[in-house]
């Protein structure tokens, strides 16, 4: 086993590193990303609603109080009473002296920036050691992620994914289930993170143990929605699209389990597939329905996660479902890959600086 910090690693050079922190030009775009993102974790939205409300001198003094106080109540005991010591510290006028043996000492605020970069120090420990651990877990997910553009006789595939934070609760998926059986999935945990991404890797071990010996999809999504009410947290469910194909046949059949409606493009016109059962996890009685959509030379099917209709840009707007059925005919020639490169264009255009707010996920099945 060998440790985090290898001798073998170059050793960074503080002056070069500075010097290039200067030279990089976002600085301030930077900063301003990072205040955004400080307030969407600090406060509430009852108190950014609050703050709309109110005149700039009040509204910065209310943001650096609830920032303070918020930073209190998310530190440990321990490190809550280092930082109130700091900054008593910090602001005091106090004065002491010792004449005679010993040393001749003026002043707390010095022991104050002490006990503040010990806190920093700290604080920025925990945050390497996490981060180390979820890099990991994004390495075992990027493991587990299909080809992007799997190849299939008769067919054009395009499978993204993008997870907001590290690591990501959306699942896509590609399954070689026999010579002439083709599993593509796309699923999405409730909330993100690290939580969302374990019950996904689950979810996924799932489905690809269950597909080789379940010919009836609705009977699939019955036993996966059976083992998510036993297995899972209380409160957490996941919608999934899970669809199969055959190599130079237009036939799909699918089963949607309280995802978004998949959308069709036939002859330049966007179709909706049915609304499908519950999602995953919500009740053990749920029932689900096999759906089956033919396509033609030139058609396509297109499932999606939420997280690219509600993708926010610093304005707080969505992106929109009725932006991807715009775009779609206008795209009908292009192939698969194509397509999904586009409209990942148009979103992070859309985005712009805006920080990610969910997992984006996206699979395209075209027929050749």
């Amino acid at each position: 086993m060998t440790s985090g910090n290898s001798s073998s690693e170059p050793k960074p050079n503080l002056g070069k590193t500075i010097i290039d922190d200067f030279r990089r030009g976002d600085f301030e775009r930077t900063l301003r990303r990072d205040f955004s993102e400080l307030k969407d974790f600090m406060l509430t939205e009852e108190r950014q609603k609050r703050l709309k409300d109110m005149k700039q001198l009040k509204r910065w003094f209310f943001i650096a109080w609830w920032f303070l106080e918020g930073l209190f109540l998310k530190l440990t005991p321990a490190r809550r009473i280092l930082l109130l010591l700091a900054i008593l510290f910090l602001i005091s006028n106090i004065s002491v002296r010792t004449d005679g043996i010993g040393a001749n000492f003026e002043g707390f605020h010095f022991i104050g920036a002490l006990i503040l970069l010990f806190i920093i120090m700290l604080e920025l420990k925990d945050k390497l050691l996490a981060h180390e651990e979820l890099e990991a877990g994004q390495a075992v997910q990027n493991a587990l992620m299909p080809e992007r553009t799997p190849q299939v006789p008769g067919w054009s595939l395009w499978l993204f994914t993008r997870s907001a934070n590290e690591v990501g609760g959306d699942l896509v998926d590609f399954i070689q289930i026999t010579s002439d059986r083709i599993g593509v999935t796309l699923g999405d945990i409730a909330g993100k993170g690290l939580r969302a991404a374990l019950l996904t890797a689950k979810l996924q071990a799932t489905i690809r143990a269950l597909v080789p010996d379940v010919a009836s999809l609705s009977q699939l999504a019955s036993k996966l929605n059976f083992i998510f009410c036993r297995d899972s947290l209380p409160n957490l469910f996941a919608s999934v699209v899970y669809a199969e194909l055959q190599p130079d046949s237009g036939l799909i059949r699918m089963v949607n389990s309280g995802h978004l409606p998949p959308v069709v493009l036939r002859n330049g016109r966007i179709e909706k597939t049915e609304k499908g059962g519950m999602a995953l996890g919500l009740s053990p009685q749920a029932t689900f329905t096999e759906q089956r959509v033919e396509l033609g030379t030139g058609e396509l099917m297109i499932v999606y996660s939420d997280g690219f209709t509600e993708a926010r840009n610093l304005d707080g707007s969505f992106f929109g479902e009725q932006r991807i059925l715009d775009l779609l005919p206008q795209l009908a020639t292009y192939s698969a890959q194509q397509i999904g490169d586009r409209l990942l264009e148009e979103v992070d255009r859309f985005i712009g600086e805006a920080r990610a707010y969910d997992d984006i996920s996206i699979a395209i099945l075209k027929r050749l």
